[in-house]
């Protein structure tokens, strides 16, 4: 046995038995795992949210991490469960986009549809695969099952249409990727690409518009503005953020994920 990480992300809420019977059963398999929540406070069936989360922590956890993801508005469907093995990473999740955002920029050294039955619990329910399927198989990778002994090679997986941020002559327009609890606004729109606008206006201000609301304050941090003023800034996952200092920019703005941002 090995001490390997396993991350899960899943939409299951903290009141019911989901989540623990995930662990309970890696820990059967594998004592010696390592188990984070990411987090199990997802929006109920929210594939994008889920996916934004994955793709933000992602980059901070330790090498040959295996995480699970059980956002599955599928399940029981005839949609595939998955494992996507990378340079420094396994994924079990269902085959429904959820991995679209964090497999983006990464190489798949494999990709299997998990189909071994070896591999799964003895008695399979057809509204629990997370527990029947997912969190076994990720417990045996994490005792150094090859990827190769859970089914069959896949030559892609299901994508989500994410929108991309364009750079036209005279700005940027994005949209907004995901809203945290605090109500700021995370758009796709890259620190590099606000660079780039930079370089090729030659002008060092920018406003920010969305629903018609003209955002003039580009600030370092929440602090940079007095209390309950919207600003925008470069947030930590290095993206362009709206904010409201100790309030909800989303509320102020009546604003939410999906909306167009400009950046002129």
């Amino acid at each position: 046995m090995r001490s390997t990480v396993i991350a899960l992300l899943t939409d299951f809420g903290e009141d019911d038995f989901f989540a623990a019977s995930l662990k309970a059963v890696i820990l059967k398999i594998n004592p010696l795992a390592r188990i984070i929540d990411i987090s199990h406070r997802i929006p109920s069936f929210d594939i994008q949210a889920a996916g934004f989360i994955l793709w933000a922590s992602c980059p901070y956890f330790p090498p040959q991490t295996v995480f699970v993801v059980v956002v599955d508005p599928g399940v029981g469907s005839e949609r595939k469960v998955i494992l996507a093995r990378t340079e420094d990473s396994v994924f079990i999740a269902p085959d429904n986009g959820v991995l679209s955002l964090v497999l983006e920029d990464k190489e798949i050294k494999d990709l299997r549809e998990v189909t071994n039955r070896k591999y799964f619990l003895p008695r399979l329910s057809q509204t629990f695969e997370g527990r029947d399927k997912m969190a076994p198989a990720a417990a045996w990778i994490s005792r150094g099952i090859s990827s190769s002994e859970f089914g069959p090679e896949l030559e892609s997986y299901e994508k989500l249409n994410l929108q991309k941020p364009k750079l036209g002559e005279a700005g940027i327009t994005g949209h907004v990727l995901y809203e945290d609890k605090f109500g700021n606004l995370i758009t796709n729109i890259p620190e590099k690409m606000l660079e780039d606008l930079g370089e090729k206006t030659g002008k060092g201000s920018f406003e920010l518009v969305i629903h018609g609301k003209k955002i003039s304050s580009l600030v370092r941090n929440y602090s940079s503005v007095k209390k309950g003023e919207l600003a925008f800034l470069i947030g930590s996952v290095r993206t362009i953020e709206i904010a409201a200092r100790e309030d909800s920019a989303s509320k102020r703005l009546k604003a939410g994920v999906g909306d167009e941002v400009r950046i002129e």
